[in-house]
């Protein structure tokens, strides 16, 4: 019963994102001093170069060129 955790986990979250108008992207990560933030070598499952942060979405008209 793992899979349905996360499905109604990922269900959930969506639902929220399309009612506060954000959406997930994914960049790269920064430290305090605001450089980029090395990969971590002993931890190959898991990449501390990226994250994932809520960004609003666009509204309106595209513009014309």
């Amino acid at each position: 019963m793992n899979w349905f955790s996360k499905t109604y986990k990922e269900t959930i979250k969506r639902v929220s994102q399309a009612y506060k108008g954000v959406e997930d992207k994914i960049v790269r990560a920064r430290t305090k001093e605001g450089t980029y933030k090395a990969d971590d070598k002993s931890t190959p499952d898991v990449d501390e170069a990226y994250t994932t942060v809520e960004v609003k979405k666009k509204k309106g008209r595209p513009s014309e060129k």
